[in-house]
């Protein structure tokens, strides 16, 4: 631990810029991930990068899905596929608001 804190006597805070949520956001709201984010951070905090990688995936895990959002968007084209093969056998009929032509109003 040193004895002189350096990043607060020249005003700069080197661990805000490495988080990737917890910078300066707009209208002081906290981002859509900082959550995630914290709870990570916390997780490995003190425990090195190999027990970190173990003992924290699920809190990473968290962490990535919001970021990425990876395991939605496949989940969503896996439900649009189905949505399509069922069209296609003509087993379900989209409803007239998801033809995507514009509403017919009186």
């Amino acid at each position: 631990m040193p004895f002189v804190d350096v990043q607060s006597r020249l005003g700069i805070s080197l661990d805000r810029w490495l988080l990737l949520q917890s910078g300066p956001q707009p209208n002081k709201r906290a981002s859509r991930c900082h959550a995630f984010e914290k709870d990570w951070i916390e997780c490995a905090h003190g425990i090195g990068q190999t027990r970190a990688k173990k003992e924290c995936q699920l809190e990473f895990e968290d962490f990535y899905e919001c970021m990425h959002r990876q395991k939605t968007h496949e989940r969503l084209h896996a439900i649009r596929q189905q949505r399509d093969k069922m069209v296609k056998e003509g087993t379900y009929t989209p409803p007239p608001s998801h033809s995507g032509k514009a509403e017919q109003s009186p």
